[in-house]
């Protein structure tokens, strides 16, 4: 199995499914966990030197932190009705408490803290939408964390993949901390499928061909990104669903795209 592909585990004491730190990774800066908590469970952790977003995928929660309390948040019961989550920034050298109200599958985003920024809640009418690419590249967008909101490394987002599309495509990649021209950025890809018994393609090369991964995608399976360009595919029959959490030394997405399929941007709305 490839290095940059992580599969879930069973579920832990915690309810952790997926496991993912800068030590386990390779590299500096993104971590990411997973949990699947039944109804009445509860999550306890201190976020350290960490900013955390906490993305409800599925299901229905009280989050407290050291200041503030968020009650009864969460509407969807699955990622693929389509509509934003309810999800919570939490800084660096605070506490979150999370209450399952309803069983909820939730993902931590990870990243080093500053402390400038406050505890909030991210309601679903906070999180733009949009579409992005055309035919068989377009995909549906919720920024849940983007550039232009506060953190202090984190930008998280989440993509929906039509079956038979091509997402993160034309091939792109923000691995050179070059600005204003290319960003260096850490990703994490954690996917699910729809049904949950298919399967997709995820291939993370770089320019020299160095590294060249290409990967069969399964259900809550996580595809690392430390470099090179990722397109994603969804085989017919099957529409996915990523949440992607970058970070790096700044807090900005800049990124060049593979010389050899600009051609395919002629027209499209990027």
């Amino acid at each position: 199995m490839s290095k940059l592909l992580v599969k879930p585990e069973e579920v832990d004491q915690d309810g952790k499914i997926i496991d993912v730190t800068p030590e386990s990774a390779g590299w500096e800066y993104v971590g990411f966990q997973v949990y699947s908590l039944k109804e009445g469970a509860s999550l306890k952790k201190e976020t350290g030197t960490d900013e955390v977003c906490l993305v409800l995928l599925s299901g229905k929660a009280n989050v407290k932190t050291n200041e503030k309390v968020f009650n009864e948040i969460g509407e969807r019961m699955s990622v693929f009705e389509k509509i934003p989550p309810y999800s919570v920034y939490i800084p660096n050298d605070d506490y979150y408490e999370v209450e399952a109200l309803s069983d909820l599958e939730l993902a931590v985003c990870a990243a080093p803290g500053k402390g400038t920024y406050e505890a909030r809640l991210i309601a679903p009418e906070d999180v733009e939408q949009s579409d992005r690419g055309s035919g068989k590249m377009s995909r549906k967008i919720h920024d849940i964390l983007p550039e232009g909101k506060d953190a202090d490394s984190l930008l998280v987002v989440e993509v929906y993949t039509p079956d038979g599309n091509t997402s993160s495509y034309p091939p792109h990649k923000h691995d050179k901390d070059n600005l204003p021209h290319e960003s260096y950025l850490e990703e994490t890809y954690y996917h699910e499928v729809n049904p949950s018994q298919g399967f997709a393609f995820q291939r993370v090369y770089n320019d020299d061909r160095s590294l060249d991964e290409a990967m069969t995608v399964e259900h809550r399976n996580v595809v690392l990104v430390p470099e090179g360009y990722h397109p994603f595919t969804a085989v017919p029959g099957y529409e996915c669903y990523y949440l992607n959490v970058m970070a790096g030394p700044k807090r900005t997405w800049k990124f060049n795209n593979e010389k050899d399929h600009e051609w395919l941007f002629e027209g499209v709305k990027r």
